[in-house]
């Protein structure tokens, strides 16, 4: 299974931006996907992700991107995006995506590379 992220780029303080995370390989569909973001100097954190429950899904985020991020899935695709509003200087860092078969998954078995997400003040 590979990931590939896209979206990453430059942009103002305020701005917005959509990152895209599609698996090519095996495909079957990812109970958990998620995306996370590792800042320079500081360690990965968590910042989205969504899970297939059997009463629909479910997503969370972490309380420094609520309110501004969404997280969705294109299951057709295979795909997991992340839309990125009001972005701040401190949202600045490599968003790596990362997905798993097992909804209730605790930790991912598959990694994207990364893209790099900047935010000029």
């Amino acid at each position: 299974v590979q990931l590939q992220a896209s979206g990453g780029g430059l942009v103002q303080a305020g701005g917005s931006l959509r990152l895209s995370c599609a698996a090519s390989g095996r495909t079957f569909n990812y109970g958990h996907m998620a995306w996370f973001r590792q800042a320079p100097g500081k360690e990965r954190e968590f910042v989205a992700d969504t899970r297939i429950r059997s009463t629909g899904g479910s997503t969370s985020y972490a309380e420094s991107v609520k309110g501004r991020f969404t997280i969705s899935r294109d299951n057709a695709k295979n795909a997991v995006n992340l839309e990125m509003n009001s972005l701040k200087p401190e949202d600045m860092g490599v968003y790596y995506c990362a997905v798993d078969p097992i909804s209730w998954s605790t930790s991912f078995t598959y990694w994207g590379q990364g893209t790099l997400v900047t935010v000029s003040s």
